[in-house]
């Protein structure tokens, strides 16, 4: 379900991809209340990273999967709405 509400959003050009860019707009995010998603496969430190910040998520199918439902050229671990 998760996936196909990335790739809804994308087309909406409202989907942030990346950790660093998920951190630095986290207070937006909160205010907000933007969806993040992590990928199951998502490295712990990345999952340390988001505990720190206090932010909250969801998972997702792996980052292989994700990509190829997205149609990324590339793998990313998170993901938000905005």
């Amino acid at each position: 379900m998760s996936v196909k509400d990335l790739k809804e959003a994308m087309e909406k050009d409202k989907v942030v991809f990346g950790l660093k860019e998920i951190l630095r707009n986290s207070k937006k995010a909160k205010s907000k209340k933007a969806r993040i998603f992590v990928v199951s496969d998502a490295r712990e430190s990345t999952l340390d990273a988001l505990d720190a910040g206090k932010v909250e998520f969801e998972k997702i199918k792996n980052r292989t999967d994700v990509a190829k439902e997205l149609g990324l050229d590339f793998e990313c671990e998170v993901f938000s709405i905005k």
